[in-house]
């Protein structure tokens, strides 16, 4: 009878030296994780809601109140400061606001000089088409309004939180003023004319 006995453990192999290609493909990789770490700290500012001295975050969109597209652009302002209104149908707020600042807008535009230089953009936001429509004529506005129904504009670039928004933004492309509550004409014509630069 043959008796089976335990098989001895395998001997210890030597310890393996690592192999120069490793090493160095490690270090590469590390260098350009280290390189990327420490190059983007810092430069993504649009990670949050934009501020004053900010550039404005541009956006296209289709139009409202019309055919085309209305583009805002931090790099095509061409020296032309600009004001952006947030608004929207469902907004109880907008019902009062927007009137009188269309009517503002119009009388500005019709009396001409710095103030009718001022580029004003509405911007339509959580509404169908056809309510952000209705709204914009039922409330007298003639500046060009961009459709958000979606809300890209809004939350995406902005980071607001519902309506009504206005934002200022100087003839340079950056943010001058933010206000996130109802703005009365007199307040309104006061924070364009902060726009102009002096002297125009």
């Amino acid at each position: 009878m043959t008796v089976a006995t335990p098989e001895a453990p395998p001997a210890a192999l030597p310890p393996r030296k690592p192999r120069k290609i490793f090493l160095v493909v490690g270090l590469v990789v590390a260098v350009a994780l280290g390189i990327g770490l420490f190059t983007s700290i810092g430069t993504n500012k649009n990670a949050g809601p934009p501020v004053a001295g900010d550039p404005v975050p541009s956006f296209t969109a289709s139009l409202v109140n019309g055919s085309g597209t209305v583009r805002v652009s931090a790099h095509g302002t061409s020296g032309h400061p600009t004001v952006l209104l947030f608004f929207g149908d469902w907004c109880s707020i907008c019902h009062t606001e927007l009137p009188q600042l269309a009517a503002t807008v119009r009388s500005q535009d019709a009396a001409g000089g710095s103030l009718s230089r001022i580029r004003v953009v509405g911007v339509d936001s959580g509404d169908l088409l056809s309510n952000a429509r209705s709204f914009v004529a039922s409330s007298g506005v003639t500046f060009p309004v961009a459709d958000d129904e979606n809300l890209a504009i809004i939350s995406a670039k902005f980071f607001f939180r519902g309506d009504p928004y206005a934002v200022f933004v100087n003839g340079n492309g950056t943010i001058a003023k933010i206000l996130g509550s109802s703005i009365s004409p007199s307040a309104f014509r006061t924070d364009e004319r902060a726009l102009i630069p002096s002297g125009s």
